[in-house]
């Protein structure tokens, strides 16, 4: 193996797929305003965009699906005096929009119904806005509504505030104070919480119906812009901006404890446009699209870090880019995510993130429940400190062609909930087989059984089954059940070898105990300083001692391992009528036979030391007269003899 690991990800493989320029939005005036600002916006049923008029500011509306060239003259949404600078949709209402413009006023539109740009007219005519929201001193540079509340929208000014209107009464209730121009604003998932960023390098997190922000830290230290996104429904915010030296970087912050990002900035290039931001809440990913370059990368939020997917490359640049909301992919085609991008400003290309996948089937695990239309509170109710987040929709209806299915907001699909119910449960009977089957200590412990042992037993227990087997089948045979119990003890007791043995067994310690005093006596006699005959009487010694030692064991194993290893069926009793008369004989036999051991090897160890010494004696003694080869192999010959005894 490479020794390199791939991270485990349903997106890992997600491309981004051009569209033809024959199904593009074509022949499009888009604005060259040098405010920063995404340019376009979009929704299920319409794409708006900032226009180049004269006259006054205007931005016209597309319907998605009115694709291919524009007419060389469409109606336009009319009515600033000064260039349009943003617009948002409404997240309940696909035909409701707010824009901004640099006539410090924001305005309030509705879309009509059956609305087009082809119409026979020789002049097409331009919509009016319905609401008009003034209080503002300088431009309005940002619009953007509430994703909980219906109707609560908040716009950003160039004096420096951020006013929250309830659109409903037409009159702003808050007003966000900064100490510099807001360059851009993002909610969290419930509406009650706000991010900014601003020209003085400063990252706020605003408690925006407290009017005080919870949190202000340095943000990104370059001198151009910074872009700040809420990231769904965590609590973390992602930020792109500039260092000092220009590199543009991306920065996660964790809004309890935002002093710092969270694993510090991370670089992205040295590229000079801005970094414009784009969260997926139901895939985890986070889309990162430059101003000025045609690349869109896109990164998967896991383990509190941004892992890297993929690049959607492209030679065409972008000013402005806009993402579709969910409940508006194609899910026959895998599509998670679907992005609108302004080429030449001339026309608007759209670009399908697709999950590579051959499947006739709705696509659940790459398809959670989205937000849906259905908001989580009236204007009215949020100003009053209501929280909560908006309904969600299966999207698995939507795959059927069906209305789509609302589910709760806190919906997650239960498939976790019996497995641990199975597994908690072996643990309580694992104890109990364990006590069970440990057997009870024995008072000796001697060394392991012998094959012979381990046959007997083998026997033992086979021959345990075969009476429960055969004490099964006399249960049937209502006649002779009970002799066939009474019998099997009086088989049990016959098959037990070391009952029969035990005799034998003393006979033979007798035997090795006379050989053992033999041996003893033999190392106490001194020798005469000759290298010949010690190697020829030291084999035979350590030969009588090993077979005394191996007897020794197998004798006492033999003796000590019947009380412990055999069988406790109810009949035992019956089968060994043994007092406690003999047992004491054998424990003073086995007493005995190691009092005896203990002699021999101190014996042993004696003669040891005295080889030793005749060794180095030798080795001194021997004169220079004899070769040195002789020499060196009776001084192997000793050392040889001296390992045999010492093993």
């Amino acid at each position: 193996m490479s020794g390199r690991f791939v991270r485990a990800s349903k997106y890992r493989h997600v491309f981004g797929r051009p569209t033809r320029k024959e199904q593009c939005y074509d022949n499009i005036r888009i604005s060259k305003n040098a405010w920063d600002t995404n340019l376009v916006k979009a929704n299920p049923q319409y794409i708006s965009v900032n226009w180049e008029a004269s006259g006054g500011g205007a931005f016209a509306v597309i319907p998605v699906n009115e694709k291919g060239r524009l007419p060389e003259q469409i109606p336009l949404f009319r009515g600033h005096t000064a260039v349009v600078l943003d617009t948002d949709w409404s997240p309940f209402n696909d035909s409701l929009i707010a824009s901004g413009s640099d006539d410090c006023k924001a305005f309030i539109w509705k879309v009509p119904e059956g609305f087009t740009l082809y119409s026979d007219a020789e002049e097409p005519s331009d919509v009016a806005p319905v609401a008009k929201l003034t209080g503002h001193s300088r431009k309005v540079g940002h619009v953007l509504f509430n994703p909980a509340a219906e109707n609560v929208l908040a716009t950003s000014s160039g004096d420096y505030t951020i006013k929250i209107w309830d659109i409903e009464a037409g009159s702003s209730r808050l007003t966000l104070k900064h100490t510099d121009i807001v360059q851009s604003l993002s909610w969290s998932a419930n509406g009650s919480l706000m991010v900014t960023t601003s020209r003085d390098k400063k990252l706020r997190i605003w408690d925006v119906r407290q009017e005080k922000p919870a949190h202000v830290v340095s943000g990104h230290a370059g001198a151009k812009n910074s872009r700040a996104v809420w990231m769904g429904e965590h609590d973390r915010v992602a930020t792109t901006g500039f260092s000092k030296m220009s590199d543009r970087q991306l920065g996660l912050w964790d809004i309890r404890a935002p002093q710092e990002p969270v694993g510090g900035f991370q670089m992205l290039d040295a590229i000079s446009g801005v970094c414009m931001p784009f969260w997926d809440d139901s895939t985890q990913c986070l889309y990162l699209a430059g101003k000025g370059d045609g690349n869109i990368r896109y990164f998967e939020y896991e383990h509190d870090k941004f892992e890297y997917l993929s690049e959607y490359k492209s030679a065409d640049p972008q000013r402005g880019l806009a993402f579709l909301p969910k409940r508006g992919l194609n899910v026959h085609e895998n599509e998670v995510m679907r992005a609108f991008k302004t080429v030449n400003d001339s026309y608007i290309e759209p670009i399908s993130f697709i999950v590579p996948r051959r499947a006739e089937v709705f696509q659940g695990d790459i398809y959670p429940p989205v937000t849906g239309t259905k908001p989580a509170m009236s204007a009215a109710g949020w100003f009053d400190g209501k929280e909560g987040l908006p309904s969600k929709i299966d999207l698995e209806s939507v795959y059927a062609g069906e209305e789509p299915a609302e589910v709760p907001s806190d919906y997650k699909p239960a498939s976790q909930a019996p497995p641990p119910t199975k597994v908690s449960s072996p643990p309580t009977k694992e104890p109990e087989i364990v006590k069970e089957s440990t057997p009870p200590p024995s008072a000796l412990r001697g060394p392991p059984p012998s094959m012979k042992e381990q046959t007997s037993s083998i026997a033992n227990i086979a021959s345990k089954f075969a009476d429960n087997d055969d004490a099964e089948s006399s249960d049937d045979d209502d006649d002779t059940s009970s002799f066939e119990e009474v019998s099997k003890p009086v088989d049990r007791s016959e098959r037990n070898p070391p009952v029969v043995q035990a005799p034998h067994e003393k006979t033979e310690s007798k035997a090795i105990s006379k050989t053992l005093d033999d041996v003893s006596e033999t190392p106490a006699k001194p020798t005469p300083v000759v290298p010949g005959p010690a190697p020829q009487t030291s084999p035979l010694q350590s030969r009588t001692i090993a077979n005394s030692s191996s007897n020794l064991w197998a004798q006492s194993s033999s003796q000590a391992t019947p009380p412990s290893v055999s069988p406790t069926p109810s009949p035992a009793p019956l089968a060994h009528p043994v007092s406690s008369e003999p047992l004491q004989g054998y424990l003073q036999e086995i007493k005995s036979l190691l009092e005896q051991q203990n002699k021999t090897m101190a014996a042993q160890s004696e003669k040891i030391v005295q080889l030793t010494t005749e060794v180095d004696t030798l080795k001194t003694s021997i004169g220079q007269s004899k070769s040195s080869s002789e020499k060196d192999d009776k001084i192997r010959a000793l050392e040889s003899e001296l390992a045999g005894l010492r093993s």
